[in-house]
């Protein structure tokens, strides 16, 4: 455990709580990809293969860490999980709290063209995201981080005049 924490750079016991919960996400999004195959019909199959894709997705992300770390300034490397963590939670937010918004303007796939319906899907999604990104930062202790990154992404998108 000391090896952990140094290699993390934890100082306190309760940053233990971003490495874990970034566990417990893993797991349960592994095993949901993992049961969406039609051979796993099987438990233990389905648990095997959640098995490996989390290796191979743990390893992916480790490798996406040691990227990120040199790119973001950020002042410990258990803040990175943290980071992670809310870009998990609000993707998933935005596609919950989008869904009864776009059926309260009335807009189903029966009664618009499918390819227009998922446009503006897409685009209260986004409208969304980036209101809930800050959102979770802040509650999350990284504020200052995803306003940044929200600001650039902003400018991207062909904002730049409303930021000044």
């Amino acid at each position: 455990m000391k090896k952990f924490k140094e290699t993390w750079e934890i100082q306190q016991n309760w940053q233990l709580l971003f490495p874990a919960l970034g566990i417990v996400g893993l797991s349960y999004s592994c095993f949901r990809l993992a049961s969406l195959f039609p051979f796993a019909h099987n438990i233990y199959i389905t648990l095997a293969l959640a098995a490996i894709m989390f290796v191979v997705i743990l390893k992916i992300t480790l490798r996406l860490f040691t990227k990120l770390e040199k790119r973001w300034e950020v002042t410990y490397r258990w803040e990175i999980i943290r980071i992670f963590i809310v870009f998990a939670v609000t993707g998933s937010s935005s596609l919950v709290v989008g869904r009864p918004i776009i059926k309260l303007l009335g807009i189903t796939k029966e009664n618009l063209n499918p390819l227009l319906y998922w446009i503006l899907f897409v685009i209260i999604g986004l409208i969304f995201y980036q209101i809930l990104l800050v959102s979770f930062g802040w509650l999350f202790g990284q504020f200052k981080f995803f306003w940044e990154f929200e600001k650039k992404m902003l400018k991207r998108l062909g904002f730049k005049k409303f930021l000044e």
